[in-house]
């Protein structure tokens, strides 16, 4: 399996996650606004933080299984666990979380 084919997977099923989560609650544009802020953040630290790793060759990457896009020095693939990340974690808080009557669900 290819590193972008495991992105791929791991986005859709995260993003699926995010949808079902979004009807349930009834989560808003507002929700998903915050949601794609945070991914942006995310992607941006990743990108830097990433190819300041790989220019100081503390890890490399199996060229053949990349798909030899890059943005700076990190590969495309690479930018999928953020996007991971950005979904799933409110999700799964919005899920499990204060749905705004004080309570918390159990």
């Amino acid at each position: 399996m290819t590193y972008a084919g495991l992105a791929v997977g791991a986005v859709a099923g995260a993003l699926v996650v995010a949808l079902v989560v979004a009807r349930v609650r009834r989560l808003g544009r507002r929700w998903w606004a915050a949601t794609a802020l945070a991914a942006v953040v995310l992607v941006a630290l990743t990108v830097v933080f990433d190819s300041l790793m790989i220019a100081a060759d503390l890890f490399r990457y199996d060229d053949a299984a990349l798909v030899d896009v890059r943005l700076w020095l990190t590969p495309v693939e690479d930018l999928a666990w953020p996007v991971v990340a950005a979904l799933l974690l409110p999700a799964l808080w919005a899920l499990v979380g204060d749905d705004g009557r004080g309570e918390v669900d159990a």
